[in-house]
């Protein structure tokens, strides 16, 4: 059986708005990697963690690290409580979907994420509404 895969609070929305950019080409390929398992398999286990986690672990170190940022842990912390979770809790993806469904509208986007750099293109909040009306996740998209 596979380790649970870990995510900090906003990387469980981030992830619903995936659709291939990031901050370089390898942090774009491990999240696709992460995006792709938990599109084709739902039922894979997410660990909620605090601070960095298995996304984070891609960040290109030549460039700041907005990882261990107040505002990072603020956005996780809020996120978590939104859906009801807590640092620790172990739950498959589409468990987690199913509470992104319930308890986060498309709106609440600018509002939990307002400083996050990738909140203006609309795609978080579009993988909100696509959750939220009984939707799965696209593939990603090619980028060239």
């Amino acid at each position: 059986m596979r380790e649970p895969i870990g995510l900090r609070g906003h990387h469980l929305l981030c992830l619903l708005g995936y659709r291939g950019m990031g901050y370089s080409k390898q942090f774009c390929e491990n999240m696709t990697d992460v995006y792709e398992t938990l599109r084709q398999q739902p039922e894979t286990v997410i660990r909620v963690v605090l601070g960095p986690d298995d996304l984070c672990a891609a960040y290109p170190t030549d460039e700041v690290s907005h990882c261990e940022n107040r505002t990072v842990y603020s956005r996780d912390a809020e996120i978590i409580e939104k859906l009801g979770l807590q640092v620790g809790t172990e739950l498959s993806w589409s468990d987690i979907c199913g509470r992104v469904a319930d308890f986060v509208k498309p709106g609440d986007i600018g509002q939990l994420c307002a400083t996050c750099r990738w909140e203006s293109y609309g795609v978080c909040a579009d993988g909100v509404r696509l959750i939220g009306e009984g939707g799965s996740l696209p593939p990603v998209p090619e980028h060239k």
